[in-house]
């Protein structure tokens, strides 16, 4: 059995691409493999949140991991601040990490661009964090995303690093996990080529019916096809996507057709179609939200859970590191 390991910053809440892009692939991976998923509210940190939306974007993701079916019996749950094992491994990994590279980290640079007088410290040594979430656990896989996958690699390399210095074949190397196949891609209502809550075009699992048929019904569209059998332009090709997902078979190759024929004034219909079909998949995640959230002592019994078997695992990694290390009791 592998030890897989996944993380998400607290800010904000899932939306329709993070259930279909990954969600739906770790309910089958808790499955099939030993898997930690946690919260990384330290990460968060980088940008200064404010102390009550931290704890309530925390409380969120927390409510919608679970109501998207993760299992705390199945899988370790927890909470990144609830581990202070991966603090000490972050510094002891940080004596190993070289200003050279971190400066060369393509997502500080972007980030230092765009927030010129936010350039922490924490955002400079982001992928050393990032390092130690991954191996407190010795994790052998870490599904990342393309912005990450230099992170992942600079992990590998500590990794290395750690096991030349000290003489040992200790830290595993992590590798991108991939599930296996072609990861569903939901793109945004936009028009681009990505649902993502920085680009503001997300259709959040916890929006309610009527914010949901407003923001499909703002989806970006044309005039209607040309001609018969006419390539259909990127914007409308991600509205056929978005119900291919959500909708039968059926559904979809009707409206296929319709675009096929060289029919026009259909898209009023496609719209309504597609929001319903949205609201039928999330309403029952929504609900489950809601009730779980507000259900504090179910959740404080889930986070001391999981702290519990994050820490169990945690704390063995971070004894055998300080003892290669030469750390020792007299």
């Amino acid at each position: 059995m592998k030890t897989v390991l996944s993380g998400i910053r607290p800010t904000g809440n899932l939306h329709l691409g993070n259930y279909y892009g990954a969600m739906v692939n770790f309910l089958k991976m808790q499955e099939e493999n030993k898997c930690f998923f946690f919260i990384a509210d330290w990460h968060a940190l980088t940008t200064h949140p404010d102390p009550q939306l931290l704890n309530a974007n925390v409380t969120n993701v927390l409510s919608e991991y679970l109501a998207c079916g993760l299992d705390p019996e199945k899988a370790t749950i927890y909470i990144q601040s609830d581990v202070p094992e991966i603090a000490e491994l972050y510094l002891l990994l940080s004596m190993q990490a070289y200003v050279g590279e971190l400066e060369k980290t393509v997502s500080f640079k972007e980030k230092a661009r765009q927030n010129p007088d936010n350039v922490n410290a924490g955002l400079f040594t982001y992928p050393v964090l990032m390092a130690a979430d991954i191996l407190i656990h010795n994790a052998d896989y870490v599904p990342v995303g393309k912005d990450q996958e230099q992170h992942l690699e600079m992990t590998r390399n500590y990794a290395k690093r750690f096991n030349y210095r000290y003489g040992v074949e200790y830290f595993k190397q992590p590798e991108a996990y991939n599930f296996g196949q072609e990861l569903i891609k939901i793109p945004g209502l936009d028009g681009s080529g990505k649902m993502g809550k920085s680009e503001g075009n997300c259709i959040y699992l916890i929006d309610e019916p009527k914010v949901i048929e407003k923001k499909v019904k703002g989806a970006l569209t044309d005039n209607g096809p040309e001609g018969r059998n006419t390539p259909k332009p990127d914007y409308i090709e991600n509205l056929f996507t978005i119900l291919k997902v959500v909708s039968t078979p059926e559904v979809l190759a009707y409206y296929d057709n319709l675009w096929n024929t060289g029919e026009t004034k259909w898209y009023g219909n496609l719209k309504k179609q597609l929001a319903e079909d949205i609201i039928k998949v999330t309403t029952p995640i929504r609900e489950r939200i809601n009730a779980i959230k507000n259900d504090k002592d179910y959740l404080h019994k889930v986070q001391t859970k999981g702290m519990e078997k994050a820490r169990e695992s945690a704390g063995k990694v971070l004894r055998d590191v300080r003892e290669i290390m030469g750390f020792k009791s007299f």
